[in-house]
């Protein structure tokens, strides 16, 4: 399960309102790469995969690839606001390794093909 916070989920909707396509969702991913071996992926999409799984969190419909569940299960989504402006911040309990800029992450398990330029 992914959790998404308030806050989050109020702007995640202020901006698929500012789209203006309907049936939009959020698409939730990993992919190999970052500083520590995987980076996450979340935007929009209209589109779904065969191995996409589907849920409803704070009324928001998400979707993750089969692949990239096992990375997110559990995932706590959150926004803050800052005088610098805000911006998203995750939070992976499956993480054992994350980089200074906190895009990317690695598990016990799977340590992804890390790209040390991208952070």
């Amino acid at each position: 399960m992914i959790a998404i916070s308030e806050s989050a989920s109020e702007k995640i909707k202020e901006m698929m309102a500012a789209e203006e396509t309907p049936d939009l969702f959020l698409r939730i991913g990993v992919k190999e790469g970052g500083c520590s071996g995987f980076s996450y992926g979340m935007g929009f999409d209209d589109e779904r995969h065969d191995n996409d799984k589907e849920m409803t969190v704070q009324g928001l419909k998400v979707v993750v690839d089969e692949d990239s569940f096992r990375y997110l299960n559990g995932l706590e989504i959150d926004f803050k606001e800052s005088a610098m402006g805000g911006g998203f911040t995750i939070h992976n309990p499956n993480a054992t390794a994350t980089c200074g800029c906190g895009s990317s992450f690695r598990t016990a398990t799977d340590a992804g093909k890390p790209a040390p330029e991208q952070c």
